[in-house]
């Protein structure tokens, strides 16, 4: 059983469980989540677009499961690739689903299994089940299980509870049962009546790991190091391609991984260091040496290593699917058999019956005999009585036929002339037939001509008439792309319009954009112009401040003009401080307030040149 096959199973559940009308079909919207929840749960990309495309055809109806299989297996289960995914959470998904519609246990029932116990035996069915659908489990393999179930909860395996299950259930068929009718059993109580739950916890969590997780033993064991030579309790989990050993069995910590392949060996050795029971396993790079805690365990554990070396021999994933197969083969071989013996049994009967048959038919042909013997005396005597009857008529008749024979000699004579007559009217009409036959030829022959010459004349007709419809196609598409051109023609015009409109306009823009610019430029200039009026105005009013501001001590010069420029520095054009407004009132509002600067500085010069004049002069 490959991959697919296992995932069709319990994609087959949860589809089911989407079928609420149990009509075969579901809706295309339910198919979508379900699509994507598998996708998400099998790690593959999720295409939304490819089910509509898929079901473009059909958007107001449901979709059966025949129409959604070619879907399932292009866009999501030949997408999926083994290892990249966990199928125990494709299992959850698909249990989850189904079992809201269909596991409706008593909650009452003190047996009542945890959901996580029901959804681990939901597993162990679709993996012992058979590959036909509806899924179901032959009554072989329902023993099958729970005996494997009782083993690890160390109890014997009682039959007769199964065979009263399976007589009280009008459910179970000969081919199997379903998997509720499996979970219902196991809820009732009767397989682990007086048992704890959590010891059948325990032994399902066994039995799962072991069936469906692949893992031929596990257990605790005494491991060398390979770099320090010291011994560690390890546990170790055996499964057909590796061997994996933790610190513990929850198996949270991973302390490292043996593969198995058919270089491995394993063997037996002799106690030393303190430590009995002891074995090694060999591979083409190290050897691991490992203690048991009793012979028995290590010869488990032996076993169990050599069964997982030889099942990768083989090319087999798992060693219960290979169990499975050969389970499988001999209840074929038992049907077989059985079928042999019954079709044997048939035929003895049916030897018996025929020669019972033969023995009442051999009596009724006696008594047949004995009775068709006296017929046969009794018309033997009637034949004897006839025979003189009949030789007496015939003596009577040889006379009469005599004096015929007589009379018809003479009628004999007359009858050879006529049909000498009849002879020669008889010749004369063959060879008339003969010339009408052959006039018959020659009128078959020329109409057999006419014929001919009527199907050529039809022949050029209808080749006459096709050249006409080609005639006319032609015509038909030579008016056709005349309209079309034309039509073209009229587009490109109708473009070019647009066109020639569009870039009028953008010469329109282009032009007030000029125009704009011209108009800056013109404010540039003329602000610029009065900033150098401004500037000058500046330069003159700081010469006179210099020059009022400074006393004359007597004795001393008066101050050239040249120094007092040389005080003040003239701004440049370009310093960031006289920066140009484009905005007209920013404009107005600096020169209102430079002329209001202008007009406190006269004054104050004025108020200063009073005070001087006067012989006030304040020092600063």
């Amino acid at each position: 059983m490959d991959l697919r096959s296992e995932l069709l199973k319990s994609i087959w559940y949860g589809f089911t469980a989407l079928d609420v009308e149990k009509s075969g079909k579901v809706s295309k919207s339910q198919l979508k989540v379900l699509s994507h929840n598998l996708c998400t749960v099998l790690c593959i990309p999720h295409d939304p677009v490819a089910l509509e495309e898929h079901f473009r055809d059909d958007d107001d109806g449901p979709v059966s499961s025949q129409g959604y299989m070619p879907y399932l297996n292009k866009y999501i289960l030949d997408k999926v690739v083994e290892g990249s995914f966990t199928k125990e959470n494709v299992d959850e998904l698909c249990w989850t689903l189904t079992a809201k519609k269909n596991y409706k246990p008593d909650r009452s029932s003190s047996s009542l299994l945890p959901e996580k116990d029901a959804f681990r035996l939901w597993c162990l069915f679709n993996f012992l089940s058979e590959d036909k659908y509806p899924l179901v489990m032959v009554p072989d393999e329902v023993e099958y299980l729970l005996k494997k179930v009782c083993m690890a909860m160390s109890i014997e395996f009682n039959c007769v509870e199964l065979e009263d299950f399976f007589s009280s259930q009008d459910s179970v068929q000969q081919s199997g049962i379903n998997v509720w009718v499996f979970l219902e059993m196991m809820n009732s109580g009767k397989v682990t009546k007086g048992i704890e739950k959590s010891i059948i916890s325990m032994a399902i969590e066994e039995v799962y790991r072991e069936i469906v997780g692949d893992v031929l033993k596990e257990g605790y064991l005494w491991k060398k190091g390979q770099l320090r030579r010291n011994w560690k309790e390890r546990w170790f989990t055996l499964r057909p391609s590796n061997l994996l050993y933790y610190t513990g069995e929850d198996r949270r910590d991973c302390q490292g991984n043996i593969t198995l392949d058919g270089n491995c060996c394993v063997e037996v050795l002799p106690d030393r260091d303190g430590k009995r029971c002891m074995f090694c396993l060999k591979t083409l790079s190290k050897t691991y040496e490992m203690s048991a805690s009793d012979t028995k365990q290590r010869q488990e554990w032996t076993t169990a290593i050599q069964t997982a070396i030889r099942l990768h021999v083989e090319g087999k994933n798992s060693l219960h699917k290979d169990l499975k197969l050969k389970r499988r083969e001999q209840r074929e071989q038992r049907e077989k058999r059985r079928q042999a013996k019954e079709e044997e049994l048939q035929r003895l009967r049916a030897l018996q019956e025929e020669r019972e048959r033969k023995l009442a038919e051999l009596e009724l042909l006696k008594e047949a005999q004995k009775q068709a013997q006296a017929l046969m005396e009794q018309d033997e005597q009637r034949r004897r009585q006839q025979h003189e009857q009949l030789q007496k008529a015939l003596e009577v008749q040889l006379r009469e036929a005599e004096e015929a024979r007589v009379s018809m000699q003479a009628e004999m004579a007359l009858k050879e002339e006529e049909a000498e007559k009849q002879r020669k009217r008889i010749q004369e009409l063959e060879e008339m037939q003969k010339r009408l036959e052959e006039a018959l030829q020659q009128e078959i022959k020329a109409r057999l001509d006419e014929e001919a010459f009527r199907y050529a004349q039809a022949g050029l007709l209808a080749e006459e008439e096709e050249k006409m419809k080609a005639l006319m196609a032609l015509q038909e598409e030579q008016e056709e792309y005349i309209l079309k051109t034309q039509r073209e023609k009229q587009e490109l015009k109708q473009e070019m319009e647009v066109k020639s409109r569009a870039l009028d306009e953008a010469q329109r823009q282009l032009e007030e954009v000029r125009a704009n610019r011209h108009r800056v430029d013109q404010d540039v200039v003329a602000a610029q112009r009065k900033l150098r009026q401004a500037s000058t105005n500046v330069k003159h009013w700081n010469v006179q401040m210099n020059r009022l501001m400074r006393p004359i001590g007597p004795g001393e010069k008066r101050p050239s003009l040249g120094s007092s420029f040389q005080t003040f520095q003239i701004p440049s054009q370009r310093d960031p401080g006289l920066r140009l407004r484009r905005n007209s009132g920013t404009q107005d509002r600096d020169e209102e307030s430079k002329e209001n600067v202008d007009n406190s500085v006269g004054s104050d010069l004025e108020k200063r040149h009073s005070h001087a004049s006067n012989g006030d002069m304040d020092i600063p």
